[in-house]
């Protein structure tokens, strides 16, 4: 089973068009996340009816915010991209009868529920401006650092 990405890059998305002055074309965002203009589109939708973005056609139009960095958590991200699978365990259907592989099932159902829970709520702690500003802890440390050897940034 393939992972999904997409929490992870529309987070990047977001992050980026929180530090932007002028709106983001679904073009540039297709690049920097190496994907097409249309499954961009698509994936902002989500986001645009949330209320997150906002989407402008034509000359100077493009993605930008409609809210600040931290007003948004990753759970409200992760709810309006219709909450992707987290956990790619799947319970096993090979026996349906059998009251071993009926056992398992619930056990691991259950024990992914409560994962799930507890994930879910700490999305709900993060907020994007947290992860921006853990961006520029580290470019700060990478300047002090840079700037120490005598490199340029």
């Amino acid at each position: 089973m393939r992972g999904d990405s997409r929490l992870s890059r529309m987070l990047h998305v977001l992050i980026h068009l929180g530090r932007r002055s002028e709106p983001a074309t679904s073009e540039l965002i297709a690049k920097m996340l190496n994907t097409n203009p249309v499954v961009v589109r698509r994936t902002m939708a989500g986001l645009r009816e949330r209320g997150y973005v906002h989407s402008e056609k034509g000359h100077g139009g493009g993605w930008t915010l409609t809210k600040t960095l931290d007003e948004i958590s990753l759970l409200d991200v992760y709810d309006a991209l219709e909450r992707p699978e987290l956990f790619c365990l799947v319970s096993a259907s090979d026996h349906a009868g059998c009251l071993v592989e009926i056992s398992v099932n619930e056990a691991l159902e259950d024990a992914r529920r409560e994962a799930e829970a507890l994930l879910l709520s700490r999305f709900a702690t993060i907020k994007l401006s947290d992860i921006a500003g853990e961006f520029d802890r580290r470019m700060d440390m990478l300047s002090l650092s840079s700037g120490a050897q005598g490199f340029e940034t």
